[in-house]
């Protein structure tokens, strides 16, 4: 059996909030290596894997050795969860009902230590940062995009206070030659941000999060892979996500705040119209749970982890795009 590179983070949480049984059948949105995947199959339910990254395939062997019959990988994004449900080996005739969805958001460990993938600016590797082995690239980006996109993107998803300042320096050094290594662009933002000056993150991690994240579409991919979750969810089917940063969380915290019917009432002056729908989710417990100071320790991963939870009810999914009224 392989192992798995990296430990799960906030494994016990998860399984608890999913409470796999047997027969049941769930799908892992972030398959990776697998270890939410296992510990599901362990409990005698079927899981639906799902990762579009193709270098997870040995790990799916190994699981699907191990599992024989309860375990089937489909390469897809979030946003493909539905229809992945739909046809894959376990929906058969259309009866099955999903019990449960679980999404591990953002890069994984295992994808940050292959060199070659170009996830880190502490080993150098080409300027990829796809997550699949399609689409445009990290050098893509910043060696085509004019310079306000790209300073958008880095005070966005990066929250770069400077971005103003790095999208210059990148347009001045494209220009005497393109980017194509990790550890060239890192040097380039390091510089325009004045260097390290004992910040206790090196200067280049903010940038090299919103490329990652602009490569990937992993906000809007969040986005449409909730929406799909709460479409494909059986009424008592459950949803748990863990993010690892604030740009995630707050994501999740306002899909389901809204789902669940809490959404604030606005003031007596601007009061906002209650949305006739009925909730199509119940929380599992209020906010967001965290690892527990051992965890923390020994899995430096679970630091800036947290878990929600919600309960899919009998109401019709509110079938609309994120945040928006549908068309």
């Amino acid at each position: 059996m392989i192992e798995a590179p990296h430990a799960p983070v906030l494994l016990a949480e998860v399984i608890e909030a999913l409470a796999p049984a047997p027969g049941d059948v769930m799908i892992d949105a972030t398959f990776g290596a697998g270890g939410y995947t296992r510990a599901i199959l362990k409990s005698g339910a079927q899981v639906i894997a799902l990762d579009r990254d193709p270098t997870v395939q040995p790990h799916a062997e190994a699981v699907a050795e191990d599992f024989p019959g309860r375990f089937q990988l489909i390469r897809t994004p979030f946003s493909g969860l539905a229809q992945a449900f739909a046809e894959s080996s376990f929906a058969g005739s259309g009866e099955t009902k999903l019990d449960g969805v679980v999404f591990d958001i953002g890069v994984s460990s295992m994808q940050l230590d292959q060199a070659e993938r170009g996830f880190s600016f502490m080993r150098d590797g080409p300027l990829d940062m796809r997550m699949s082995d399609d689409g445009a690239t990290a050098a893509d980006i910043v060696n085509t995009w004019d310079h306000g996109p790209l300073a958008h993107i880095f005070k966005l998803y990066g929250e770069e206070r400077q971005s103003g300042r790095v999208a210059t320096a990148i347009l001045r050094r494209r220009v005497e030659q393109p980017f194509t290594r990790t550890l060239d662009l890192a040097e380039v933002v390091e510089k325009a941000l004045g260097g390290r000056r004992g910040a206790p993150i090196h200067p280049a991690t903010r940038v090299f999060q919103a490329l990652r994240i602009a490569v990937n579409d992993e906000l809007g991919e969040l986005e449409r892979g909730l929406e799909a979750a709460e479409a494909a969810l059986a009424p008592g089917g459950r949803l748990a996500v863990v993010t690892f940063h604030s740009l995630e969380d707050r994501i999740v915290k306002a899909f389901l705040t809204e789902r669940t019917g809490n959404a604030p009432a606005g003031s007596r002056h601007a009061p906002i119209a209650v949305d006739p729908r009925k909730p199509s989710f119940t929380l599992q417990f209020k906010g967001a749970r965290e690892a527990g100071d051992e965890e923390r320790s020994t899995n430096p991963r679970a630091r800036s982890a947290k878990l929600r939870a919600a309960v899919r009810t009998d109401a019709p999914a509110w079938g609309r795009i994120f945040g928006k009224a549908a068309a």
